[in-house]
């Protein structure tokens, strides 16, 4: 997908005020509107003018805009960093569609756009609430999977993005005390209550909710509450069976592998993934590892399996 700089769109500067930016897009929506302009391609003009102004008409999705850095291009190739939103907060419904006011929708944007902000991003999960209430806010916590499996509290410095009096953005940082439950899983939401945008008028203050990211391990793979782990065997504990030792999450643990094992085959330990009601699996993949022929007696044991197993083909199955 194609970088969009909705800086250039508006033809405003990145240090732009909220004023300077909202002149711009009604100079721009007036020559571009596809009642009266008479410009070439006026009407794709336009839903790029309101889509520029859809974020930076609005503190947060500036300011997490501005993340992605000022080094892009029009045009250029662009996918988002994974954790582009990491620290940083935003707020979720909308006091203007919750009392029936106009808001433009996404529907119609582009691709960049809603991989942005669009519903499958941490913007679109915003849930709507009362008008009398604050709104609910949002953010990314990234954790190690030993986090999610013992669980523990953290500190968490985020960035609220805030408008200063004349008009320009402000990152506003603060801290946040979070007790990681023992087995949350990747994309699990952690509620704080009365930790999101404060409420006029002595209403209920909104939410924050932390949505959770498992950063990736360096031996398991994680899936839901079930973990794979590749274990390396050596042929003779492969072919005659063996009891080896397994790293888990809780600590090693001693596994039978059968005789006659194949490279690739998995085996189960049951619970010993994330815990939960009911607990993750372990999947133990084995994979063969072969010693090197690297001695005199090495590759004598070499030519001795050669000259006693010959017959056996391991490609016969592909003719």
């Amino acid at each position: 997908m194609e970088y969009r700089d909705y800086y250039k769109i508006l033809g405003v500067a990145r240090t732009a005020t909220a004023e300077e930016i909202k002149k711009s897009y009604r100079r721009l929506a007036r020559k571009f509107h596809p009642d009266v302009s008479k410009e070439k391609d006026a009407e794709q003009k336009f839903k790029e003018v309101q889509e520029a102004y859809e974020v930076l008409k609005d503190p947060q999705k500036r300011a997490a805009y501005d993340q992605l850095g000022s080094d892009w291009k029009s045009g250029q190739q662009f996918r988002p960093p994974p954790d582009w939103a990491s620290g940083f907060e935003f707020g979720g419904g909308s006091r203007a569609r919750a009392s029936g006011a106009h808001v433009f929708e996404e529907e119609g944007f582009s691709d960049f756009f809603s991989s942005l902000f669009g519903g499958a991003s941490p913007f679109g999960t915003a849930g709507r609430r009362q008008q009398q209430a604050g709104r609910d806010h949002h953010a990314r916590i990234d954790i190690d999977l030993e986090e999610a499996f013992g669980g523990g509290t953290r500190m968490l410095d985020l960035k609220r993005p805030e408008l200063k009096p004349d008009g320009t953005l402000e990152l506003r940082s603060h801290t946040v005390r979070v007790t990681i439950p023992a087995g949350v899983t990747d994309g699990q939401p952690i509620r704080l209550s009365g930790q999101g945008e404060a409420a006029a008028g002595g209403g209920r203050a909104g939410d924050l909710y932390l949505e959770v990211h498992i950063r990736p391990h360096r031996f398991y793979q994680v899936e839901g509450r079930d973990v794979t782990l590749t274990l390396p065997v050596a042929p003779w504990e492969a072919a005659l069976g063996a009891t080896v030792s397994v790293p888990t999450l809780g600590g090693a643990v001693e596994m039978q592998v059968p005789a006659g094992a194949q490279s690739g085959q998995k085996l189960r330990l049951r619970g010993r993934g994330l815990p939960g009601q009911p607990p993750g699996d372990e999947y133990v993949q084995l994979k063969l590892v072969l010693p090197p022929a690297d001695s005199p007696g090495a590759r004598a044991l070499y030519e001795e399996m050669r000259a006693k197993l010959g017959s056996f083909d391991p490609r016969a199955d592909r003719g």
